[in-house]
């Protein structure tokens, strides 16, 4: 038995070697130059402020489909709680606007990320990107990235929540039913 566990440690070791390997310095330095191409810093600043933009569209939307969706509300119970979303959402919606458009949140992101990049690409593959990030495509591509992926992420919110709320409230009639 000690021998199966130790094979299956050591397989594991070795299949998930690569996900914790370091990068060496000539991909950082590369990684480092490729942000720079890219203007990572303007990048993600205009990817949160996106996404802080319709994160109170967002909150509003999975909150009020919870309220209207919750089969043990009568409709005046339901009212009071979409009163009371109304006066306490923004709050809480400026607390993570505040949050996603904090500078040290940027610079959190990219000290964590830069390593993954250092790992995944070579130096050679990283100056190869940059170089791209440096033409005319590239940089368009750079300059609409934050409002495609703003885009994106809301697409994929509202695709996600036409197929969870069914989910929640079928969860929540079952529920109902065995009670």
């Amino acid at each position: 038995m000690k021998k199966i566990v130790a094979s299956i440690v050591a397989a594991f070791a070795l299949v998930s070697a690569p996900a914790f390997a370091q990068a060496d310095a000539a991909s950082t330095a590369a990684a480092k130059e490729l942000f720079d191409a890219m203007n990572y810093r303007t990048l993600m600043t205009g990817v949160m402020q996106q996404m802080s933009q319709g994160i109170g569209q967002s909150m509003r939307a999975g909150a009020e489909a919870a309220i209207k969706g919750n089969p043990k509300s009568t409709p005046e119970q339901k009212q009071q709680e979409l009163a009371k979303l109304d006066t306490e959402l923004p709050a809480a919606v400026g607390v993570l606007q505040g949050a996603m458009n904090d500078p040290a949140l940027i610079e959190d992101i990219l000290t964590e990320t830069l390593p993954l990049y250092a790992r995944t690409y070579s130096a050679d593959e990283l100056k190869q990107i940059a170089a791209f990030y440096r033409t005319p495509i590239g940089a368009k591509m750079l300059a609409t990235m934050p409002k495609l992926t703003a885009e994106a992420m809301q697409i994929g919110q509202q695709v996600a929540a036409r197929r969870i709320t069914p989910l929640i409230q079928k969860l929540q009639e079952q529920k109902q039913a065995t009670k």
